[in-house]
């Protein structure tokens, strides 16, 4: 993604780094973060971070995966590797309510001016669109298991998910969003 940026803006600098200890070399304007956040674990550290990087006055957008994102997906995928392997499994990902996120960046100095956590339904692609989607963020789960137990697994979550997020012929994940503006 880094070498696609830089072919299509030559004249940017793009950096890849990680977000719990980035410090920009110069104070910016603005911060903005789309469909990133609930993949960091150190939200803490990451909010520290991007307030120190503003300028005073700068802006911070971002956009995330909010409570309750993917809940009834998620809750499946649980659901059935416990009845196929007898393992608890649990997922890491940070999913925060408007509460429990404006406290963190009002921490590091940032003052919370708007916050909305809203549904999104998102259509996936295809048929295979749910399996897909558990390849891509449940890679991890599935990469202990055969090939047997793996087909197992989108076949029990589909057969469970059918009803609730199978609409008009296409498989719609359930995602929740929280988008936050702060100076």
């Amino acid at each position: 993604m880094i070498a696609k940026a830089r072919e299509a803006y030559p004249q940017l600098r793009f950096v890849q780094a990680d977000i719990g200890d980035f410090c920009a070399e110069t104070s910016l304007d603005a911060v903005f973060s789309n469909a990133t956040l609930h993949w960091v674990s150190r939200a803490d550290d990451a909010a520290r971070c991007r307030a120190a990087a503003l300028k005073p006055g700068g802006r911070f957008v971002v956009e995330f995966g909010g409570k309750g994102n993917v809940f009834r997906l998620i809750s499946a995928l649980l659901q059935v590797f416990h009845e196929l392997t007898g393992e608890r499994k649990e997922h890491t990902w940070f999913y925060p309510s408007i509460g429990a996120y404006a406290p963190i960046l009002e921490r590091h100095g940032l003052e919370v001016r708007a916050a909305l956590l809203f549904d999104r339904p998102t259509p996936l692609e295809g048929e295979d669109g749910l399996r897909n989607w558990i390849r891509m963020f449940g890679a991890a789960w599935l990469e202990p298991l055969d090939p047997a137990h793996q087909q197992a697994v989108f076949t029990r979550v589909e057969d469970i998910l059918r009803p609730i997020l199978w609409q008009h012929g296409r498989w719609v994940a359930d995602y929740r969003r929280i988008r936050v503006i702060a100076l």
